[in-house]
């Protein structure tokens, strides 16, 4: 199935490691799913969090659909996320036992419907995040220098 992506969480794989990552639905209303096929959807500042064994994004901000007047809807509601009930209930023990956070790394349209990619993921520390620039630096001079063939 061919996926048509709305927008990505770049900053997600710089401030968390992402241990495992889950395909998972998005309930919307209809003028949502406008705007979102138009490309105005934002994932900064969202995650996501099990609440009475149910699953909710927080935070996604989706823009308001310019020709729905009837609808006056919060750009940044919670919105619920459809997952298997034993995966939700695997994701509670992680998250509340281990430390972990759910956190949207892109919303894409597959098939028809929308869906979310969630990923486990822990929190870096600040020197995590400088250890990665510097791999990610010396990744690069080393692909280069490949390229000019001194290496």
């Amino acid at each position: 199935m061919e996926k048509k992506i709305v927008c990505r969480n770049r900053k997600a794989a710089h401030e968390y490691f992402i241990n495992e990552v889950y395909e998972v639905g998005l309930v919307l209303l209809g003028p949502e799913v406008k705007s979102l096929r138009d490309g105005r959807g934002n994932l900064v500042d969202s995650y996501a969090r099990v609440k009475n064994g149910e699953l909710f994004l927080h935070n996604m901000h989706i823009s308001p659909y310019p020709y729905a007047h009837h609808m006056d809807l919060n750009p940044t509601r919670t919105r619920k996320l459809l997952m298997q009930k034993r995966e939700i209930n695997r994701l509670i023990g992680k998250t509340e036992e281990r430390g972990y956070s759910l956190i949207p790394l892109k919303v894409y349209f597959s098939g028809g419907w929308a869906k979310v990619e969630l990923a486990l993921a822990k929190g870096k520390r600040k020197y995590d995040k400088r250890r990665s620039i510097k791999e990610k630096d010396l990744k690069r001079e080393m692909d280069q220098e490949r390229k000019r063939g001194e290496y």
